[in-house]
């Protein structure tokens, strides 16, 4: 080979070995850049020590309610009795009766029951035995078939006959106007003397029964389940002049809104005062078809209601409706 053949065939072999200017095969990689930090770490970093708001701090410090004082509660018991009997302007004692011997049999009947299956079935019995004396000499089989749908027939049957006995020997035939005497009588407690003293006679007092317990607790007016302490804490609320009065208020209202099981609290005109609102039903609508009686647009319990009672006459036993 001649000498220029051979350097120029050495000038071609170092240029197969150069890589052209736009090939980045041979190129070494590149590091990549380190990552620019995150804010994320940052506001991490920034909650972690961010300070417990205020209003968390003062919700924890805040004071409890103060309790109702004394003052206070007769004031709301006192309002009470008054937005009552303008509800109820025609409250009265639902059992019929035409005399104060017809009222304390009724009202010792009505133990366990309703005054208006009482009110059902005392017409029959009073045609049939219409004093003391007649009820004292029947025959007691008779009476208790005639008081069958009251319940409890043959002890309430012992019952109206010993304190018709008791009227007859005692008493001349008459009911006694005192509270001592009638709870002497068979049958006849401090509740059902109080019903015939202040609903025959017009002597003023309490009468605690079941309705009238539950509402004067709801109400906050005592903490008490014994009738005679009830009767006694709520007699200090009230004027003496109140007490038959307020009785009927508050029975008429625990018959027809303020219920045992499921209080009609959407319905209830004085939610404003109670303490408990909120224990029944509180939509308005389904409250109201929980109203009973003449709220509710049914009969009332009576057959003979007085005058200005704007419900309906309850019907006689075995009509429709009873």
């Amino acid at each position: 080979m001649a000498p220029a053949e051979g350097a120029k065939a050495v000038k071609a072999a170092k240029a197969a070995r150069k890589p052209s200017r736009g090939s980045t095969a041979s190129k070494p990689a590149q590091p990549a850049a380190p990552a620019a930090p995150t804010k994320t770490a940052k506001t991490a970093k920034t909650a972690k020590t961010a300070k417990t708001p205020k209003t968390a701090k003062t919700a924890k410090t805040a004071k409890p309610a103060k309790p109702e004082s004394r003052l206070a509660m007769v004031r709301r018991a006192r309002r009470i009795n008054r937005e009552l009997a303008e509800v109820f302007p025609y409250a009265h004692p639902e059992l019929d009766f035409r005399s104060p011997f017809e009222l304390l049999v009724a009202t010792v009947l009505s133990a366990q029951t309703t005054d208006l299956r009482v009110n059902q079935t005392t017409p029959a019995l009073f045609a049939k035995y219409p004093t003391p004396e007649d009820l004292a000499a029947a025959v007691p089989e008779e009476v208790e078939e005639l008081i069958r749908p009251t319940g409890f027939f043959r002890a309430k049957t012992k019952s109206i006959m010993g304190l018709a006995a008791a009227l007859r020997d005692d008493f001349g035939g008459e009911v006694p106007g005192r509270l001592e005497d009638l709870v002497k009588l068979p049958g006849v407690g401090r509740k059902t003397a109080f019903v015939v003293l202040g609903n025959a006679f017009g002597v003023p007092g309490i009468t605690v029964d079941t309705h009238f317990m539950r509402l004067v607790r709801r109400w906050r007016w005592t903490e008490s389940e014994d009738p005679v302490k009830i009767e006694a804490e709520v007699a200090t609320i009230f004027p003496k002049s109140e007490w038959t009065m307020l009785s009927h208020r508050v029975i008429f209202h625990g018959r027809r809104i303020c219920h045992a099981r499921k209080p009609a609290c959407g319905a209830c005109p004085i939610t404003h005062l109670c303490p408990s609102y909120g224990e029944g039903e509180t939509d308005p609508e389904k409250a109201r078809k929980l109203l009973k009686y003449e709220m509710g647009g049914f009969p009332g319990q009576r057959l003979d209601p007085p005058p200005g009672y704007p419900g309906r006459p309850a019907p006689p036993l075995g009509a429709s409706g009873g």
